[in-house]
């Protein structure tokens, strides 16, 4: 579709020749779940693809492999262990469970598709592709507008091109531009699925940003406490939707949230069988601490890409290692491909 209207548009080039046109469309890393690609960006790069193996972008494609890797089996899908545990059978466990199980819940649907991007992007460079950068650790943003500048970009980029600026985007009036941001995440909403579960998850985003643009609060100008209270509310926020995100119907969600806010329930927590629990804190830490350098401190403990490669083969072997020693190693799909 974006390709279609942007030929139309005259934006890109109708592409004449049809096996690079169906490369371009059916390129396998990104086909199911992204990043979505432009045209722009992919077809001039298949069409002077070079005859010979580039090493560097190989090497960065295969680190970005092994981390995205990581992402999936042991942070996402050894949390999904007890995610599924007790939000599929929330009538039987606590409040204070179901908020521990919604708290994975949204550290688990950004590992798998985190990592999943990282896989596409790792393969697309080993092939010789550069392809659109997909999360820049979402969970670090101040606020819901900040959210989707690092959430999925590849959809945020396309929905703010063929959605919130083809409506008129911020060149009209507030009350316009106030609908335009509305619309773009009801459409991201049914984008995910024909299930009031997903529209309601859409328009709370879309509500949550219109209120911060109304209030001037899109970005932080309070120093290192204030972005730490705007990362903590903005999590929570974003928390809260992941619930609508993760639950069948809108009744199951209500119910989940009315049990986390039920001040009878006890205050009990579930333990699930060893070694479950420590494995998921292990995974958690190592994903919190890396997005922790990478978005405070990028030039520091540089493992992977360490100039001293007893440290940068030292990495490789510890995470290969713990994929295969405390990763899930089962047949669970991506989150993503079920949308």
């Amino acid at each position: 579709m974006g390709y279609l209207w942007d030929v139309y548009y005259k934006r890109q080039e109708a592409e004449h020749d049809f096996l690079t046109y169906a490369l371009f469309v059916s390129f396998f890393p990104s086909i199911l779940s992204g990043p979505i690609n432009k045209a722009s960006l992919v077809i001039p790069q298949l069409k002077n693809l070079r005859p010979y193996f580039d090493y560097v972008k190989a090497v960065e494609g295969l680190k970005m492999l092994l981390w995205g890797m990581f992402m999936k089996v042991v942070v996402a899908d050894r949390s999904a262990l007890y995610v599924d545990m007790v939000l599929n059978g929330y009538t039987h466990y606590s409040g204070l469970s179901c908020l521990i199980a919604s708290f994975l819940f949204t550290i688990q649907i950004y590992a798998d598709f985190a990592g999943y991007s990282l896989i596409a992007i790792g393969v697309g460079k080993t092939l010789g592709l550069e392809l659109t950068e997909n999360f820049r650790r979402p969970y670090f943003a101040v606020s819901v507008t900040d959210f989707w500048h690092r959430w999925h970009i590849s959809l945020s980029t396309w929905l703010k091109d063929y959605i919130y600026i083809p409506l008129g985007g911020s060149r009209c009036s507030k009350v316009r531009n106030y609908w335009n941001i509305f619309v773009t995440f009801l459409v991201s909403g049914i984008w995910h699925g024909a299930n009031w579960t997903f529209i309601v998850w859409g328009c709370m985003h879309g509500v949550c940003q219109i209120i911060e643009k109304m209030l001037g609060q899109q970005k932080c100008r309070y120093g290192w406490l204030g972005k730490t209270v705007k990362i903590l509310i903005t999590f929570l926020i974003v928390n809260f939707a992941w619930i609508f995100f993760r639950m069948p119907t809108l009744t199951h969600a209500c119910r989940v949230i009315g049990r986390i806010f039920d001040p009878s329930q006890p205050m009990t927590v579930f333990i699930a069988p060893l070694p479950t629990p420590p494995l998921i804190i292990f995974g958690v830490i190592i994903l919190f601490a890396k997005d922790l350098r990478d978005e405070f401190f990028p030039n520091r403990l540089l493992l992977m890409n360490s100039s001293s490669v007893y440290v940068r083969w030292g990495t490789y072997i510890f995470l290969l290692l713990t994929i295969l020693g405390i990763g899930v190693l089962g047949s669970d799909q991506f989150i993503y491909a079920n949308f």
